[in-house]
C-alpha cells in the first residue's frame, strides 16, 4: 500500500502567520544575556521575539525575586557580593546564581547517595557544572511533554553518573523524578535505578551503563536527525532541527565501541553532535595513568572532529558556554569537548578513584557543607529560586514546541505529499496494510537461500515503509541487505537509507539502538554474519533492555556456510541469543517463514529481533510452511496422524526443516505416524497458551527428535528426557557445505536412522 494513502492527522494552527525563512531557522544560544548565535549572527532577543524576552527582563527585573537571590548569595558568597555592587550588573549576578545552582546540584547528589547508601557520586559531582548548564541554558526540551519530537537529545554514556541526570531532571521539572525518587535511588521498583533506563524514567533517551555504549547511541540519534532533516526540511520551514549531546568518561574512551562510533560520526560529518568528555583521570582501579596515556583530543582530531579543551576545575561556566557556542557554529564536523574536572568535587576523596562510588562519612559531609555554606540546610533541600530558574527553560521549551506545532501545521498545508510521509513516521512508521507488501512463495518457485528471500522481503518493505533504514558491517552483498534505489547515507546524501558501517559490528548495533529510540519512526536493520553477533552482543542485549526495535539480519547461520570453516561457522551463537530476555530469535526455513519473521519483527515496535538466515540454498521449499503461523513461534508443518497421536515428532528450524520433512516422508511410506514441527522462534512459542503448545507437542508423545545445525543447548526442553537432539558440539570444519553437513550427521539418511532408533525403543 502506498504511503500517500494515509490520512493526515492535522494539528490545529497556533500561529496564523506563515513561518518565514528567518524565524524557521534554528538559532542555538545558551539563552544567556546578550549572546549571539555563531551560526546565524542573530541576537537572542531577535530569535525569541515570539517566545520569551531575555532572562534579565524575565527574572532579574522582578525586584522581589532578585532580592531573594541577593539574600541567598550573601550567605553563600559574602566576600563576592554586596547589594550595591551587583545591583546593576545582571551578567555577574547571573554567574553567581548559576554557581549557587551548581552547589545545589552537588548537595542533592551527596544527599541521595548517603540516603540510599549506594551509588556513584564521583563523576556526578565532578560534572555538576556541565549538567546544570546543559539543562538550565543550552538544551531545548519540554518537561511537560518529554517526548516532544523536536527536543534536543541527551545521552549519558557514563551511565554510572546517572545521579547527575536525575537531579537535573528533577530541577528541570520532569515529573518522572521527584524528591522522593531521589530518596529511592537504586531501590527496587524506583524510577531512579543504578544506571539510567529509558523505559523507567521519562527524560532518559536511551539505557546506558556498559561503558562506551552511549556514544554510538548518540551517533544514531544524530544520524536520525540528519536523515529526517534532509528528507523533510524545506527552504522556508524546518520541522526537523535538534541537537544531540553526549557525556562520556575515561572508561568510555577506552572501550573500542566509542572509537568505532566516533570514526563514523566524523566520516558522516554529523555537526549537530556534541560529545563532552569528562576528563577526570580516574577509573575504578586508580588513576588512568595505570593503563591510559594517549592524547584523546589528538585521537578525535585525527578522526575528523572539532576538538575543544575546557578546564572546569575552578567552576568557570563561561568557558563551557564558549565551547558550546563554538560547537554550534561548526557546520562540517561533530564537536568533541574535553572537560577537565575533579572527580568527587568537594569531598575529602576528590581527585581519587575512591570517589568513584560509595557514600560519604559524617565528617566528609560536614566539611562539604561548610565549603558551600550549606550547614543549616536539611537533606534534599532545594533553593526555591532554583525551581523558578529552571522553570524558565521549561516555559521556553513549551513555547518552542507550540511554535514547532505551528510550523508543522503550515508544512501540512504547503507540502502535502511530504507531510503525509512525515506524519506516518511521527505515528510509528507503519502504514495501514504494509504487511501485504511481503512476498509469498509456493513449493514450485525456484529454491534460494533464506538470505535471498530476505533480500526480497526487505526491498518490498522499503517501498511501503518510509522509515526502513539500515545497513551491513561491510557485508551488504553477502548478507543481501541492501535497499535498491534508496541511495547510501553519506554526507552528500543524508536522504540515503543504506548505511555503510564498514567493519564495525559493535558500533553498528549501538547506532541502530539510537536510531530506533530517536522517536522519528525510523525502523532500523543491522546486518552481519551470525558468528559476528558476538562482537555486538552487548548492543543486542541493550536493544532488548531498552525496547529498541532493531531487526538484526544474521546470515551464514550454521556450519552450512561451508568453506570458511570453524572461525566463521556459528555453533553456540543461537543458544546465546535465545538466552537474552525479550529478544525474538527467528530461524526461518524458507521464503514464507522469512516473510513471516519480517512481519513479526516489523510489527513489534518495542521488541528487537534476530533473523538468522542461510548462506546455502535450501534443499527444497517445504510444503506446509506458513508466514502467518510464524507469529506463534512453532506450528505443525505436516502430519499424517488423523485423529491419533503421532508416533514420533521431528522438530527443526531453518535449512534443516526440509531434512526432517524428507525423513518424515520416508517413514510415512513405512506406515509410521510422523509429525513435523517448525520451531522458528522459541520465545514466541513459549508464550503461547498451554492448550496450543499441547496441541503442537502433545505430552503423550515422548519420541521426539530435534534437528538443528547448532549447539544442542536448550533443545532438551522441547524433546523431553526420552527424546534425541541432533546438534553440533564442536567448532565445525572447513569444506563444502554438503560435506560439512554429512560430517556432523545432517543428512536425510542420518535423521531417518535416529528416528527409527527412537521408534524401536
Amino acid at each position: 500500500m502506498a504511503i500517500s494513502s494515509l490520512l493526515l492527522r492535522p494539528c490545529p494552527p497556533i500561529l496564523s502567520t506563515k513561518p518565514t525563512a528567518e524565524n524557521s531557522h534554528r538559532c542555538y544560544t545558551s539563552n544567556r544575556l546578550g549572546l549571539r548565535c555563531l551560526t546565524c549572527k542573530n541576537s537572542l532577543r531577535k530569535e525569541t521575539a515570539e517566545t520569551s524576552p531575555p532572562i534579565s527582563a524575565t527574572l532579574f527585573s522582578d525586584s522581589e525575586y532578585k532580592h531573594s537571590w541577593l539574600e541567598e548569595l550573601k550567605r553563600a558568597y559574602p566576600s563576592e557580593i554586596s547589594s550595591q555592587q551587583w545591583e546593576n550588573d545582571d551578567e555577574k549576578f547571573r554567574e553567581l546564581v548559576d554557581k549557587r545552582g551548581v552547589d545545589n546540584v552537588r548537595m542533592l547528589i551527596v544527599d541521595s547517595v548517603n540516603h540510599a547508601k549506594a551509588g556513584h557520586p564521583g563523576m556526578a559531582l565532578g560534572m555538576a557544572e556541565v549538567g546544570y548548564f546543559l539543562y538550565r541554558h543550552a538544551m531545548r526540551y519540554n518537561p511537560r511533554n518529554p517526548k516532544w519530537f523536536n527536543r534536543d537529545r541527551f545521552v549519558l554514556s557514563a551511565g554510572h553518573g546517572c545521579l547527575l541526570q536525575y537531579v537535573c531532571l528533577h530541577l528541570a521539572g520532569f515529573q518522572s523524578v521527584q524528591i522522593e525518587d531521589l530518596k529511592r535511588l537504586t531501590k527496587l521498583g524506583s524510577r531512579t535505578p543504578g544506571h539510567p533506563e529509558n523505559t523507567i524514567t521519562d527524560g532518559i533517551e536511551v539505557t546506558t551503563g556498559p561503558l562506551g555504549q552511549g556514544v554510538p547511541n548518540a551517533v544514531g540519534l544524530a544520524l536520525a536527525e540528519a536523515h529526517l532533516a534532509a528528507r523533510f526540511n524545506k527552504p522556508d520551514v524546518a520541522i526537523v532541527d535538534h541537537r544531540t549531546y553526549c557525556i562520556m568518561g575515561d572508561g568510555c574512551a577506552m572501550e573500542g565501541i566509542s572509537h568505532e562510533a566516533a570514526s563514523l560520526a566524523a566520516h558522516w560529518k554529523l555537526n549537530k553532535l556534541t560529545l563532552i568528555y569528562d576528563d577526570n583521570h580516574n577509573t575504578i582501579d586508580g588513576s588512568t595513568d595505570l593503563a591510559f596515556s594517549e592524547d584523546i583530543s589528538a585521537r578525535f582530531q585525527a578522526l575528523g572532529w572539532k576538538t575543544i579543551t575546557v578546564d572546569l576545575r575552578n567552576g568557570e561556566l563561561k568557558l563551557f558556554e564558549n565551547a558550546l557556542l563554538s560547537a554550534y557554529g561548526e557546520t562540517e564536523k561533530p564537536t568533541f569537548i574535553r572537560v577537565k574536572t575533579t572527580i568527587g568535587k568537594l569531598s575529602k576523596k576528590e581527585g581519587t578513584s575512591k570517589a568513584h562510588h560509595g557514600t560519604f562519612d559524617e565528617d566528609d559531609v560536614k566539611q562539604m557543607k561548610q565549603k558551600v555554606k550549606w550547614e543549616n540546610q536539611q537533606p534534599f533541600h532545594v533553593i526555591p529560586m532554583i525551581y523558578r530558574e529552571m522553570q524558565i527553560q521549561a516555559d521556553q521549551g513549551e513555547k518552542l514546541e507550540a511554535m514547532w506545532t505551528s510550523k508543522l501545521h503550515y508544512y501540512q498545508t504547503a507540502y502535502l505529499e511530504e507531510a503525509v510521509e512525515f506524519n506516518a513516521l511521527l505515528h510509528g512508521g507503519l502504514v495501514p496494510g504494509w504487511e501485504s507488501s511481503l512476498p509469498q512463495w509456493s513449493i514450485t518457485d525456484p529454491v534460494d537461500a533464506t538470505r535471498g528471500y530476505s533480500e526480497k522481503c526487505l526491498n518490498q518493505l522499503a517501498k511501503v515503509l518510509p522509515g526502513l533504514i539500515g545497513g551491513s558491517a561491510d557485508l551488504a552483498s553477502s548478507n543481501k541487505a541492501y535497499l535498491h534505489d534508496c541511495g547510501d547515507f553519506q554526507r552528500e546524501n543524508y536522504k540515503g537509507r543504506n548505511i555503510r558501517y564498514g567493519v564495525r559490528e559493535h558500533a553498528m548495533g549501538g547506532i541502530s539502538n539510537g536510531i530506533a529510540l530517536h522517536g522519528g519512526g525510523l525502523i532500523p536493520f543491522a546486518a552481519t554474519f551470525l558468528i559476528f553477533s558476538d562482537y555486538m552482543k552487548n548492543s543486542i542485549r541493550l536493544s532488548a533492555l531498552s525496547h529498541a526495535a532493531v531487526t538484526y539480519i544474521m546470515t551464514h547461520d550454521s556450519i552450512g556456510l561451508g568453506e570458511d570453516g570453524p572461525t566463521h561457522q556459528p555453533v553456540e551463537q543461537l543458544a546465546g541469543l535465545r538466552a537474552i530476555p525479550r529478544l525474538l530469535v527467528f530461524r526461518p526455513a524458507d521464503g514464507n517463514e522469512t516473510a513471516g519473521a519480517y512481519k513479526v519483527a516489523v510489527a513489534n515496535r518495542d521488541v528487537p529481533s534476530v533473523i538468522a538466515l542461510s548462506r546455502q540454498k535450501l534443499a527444497a521449499n517445504v510444503e506446509g510452511t506458513s508466514s502467518d503461523a510464524v507469529e506463534r513461534g512453532g506450528y505443525i508443518v505436516s502430519d499424517n496422524c488423523g485423529e491419533e497421536l503421532p508416533e514420533i515428532i521431528l522438530i527443526s528450524t531453518g535449512s534443516e526443516l526440509c531434512l526432517c520433512e524428507a525423513s518424515a516422508n520416508l517413514l510415512r511410506k513405512e506406515g509410521r505416524r510422523v509429525r513435523v514441527v517448525s520451531l522458528v522462534c522459541w520465545r514466541l512459542f513459549d508464550r503461547q497458551p498451554q492448550e496450543y503448545k499441547e496441541d503442537v507437542l502433545p505430552s503423550g508423545v515422548s519420541k521426539r527428535l530435534s534437528v538443528e545445525a547448532g549447539s544442542p543447548l536448550g533443545w532438551r526442553e522441547y524433546v523431553g528426557e526420552k527424546g534425541s537432539v541432533l546438534g553440533v558440539e564442536e567448532f565445525g570444519a572447513s569444506g563444502a557445505y554438503l560435506d560439512a553437513f554429512k560430517k556432523y550427521g545432517f543428512t536425510e539418511e542420518n535423521v531417518t536412522r535416529i528416528a527409527k532408533s527412537l521408534l524401536s525403543c
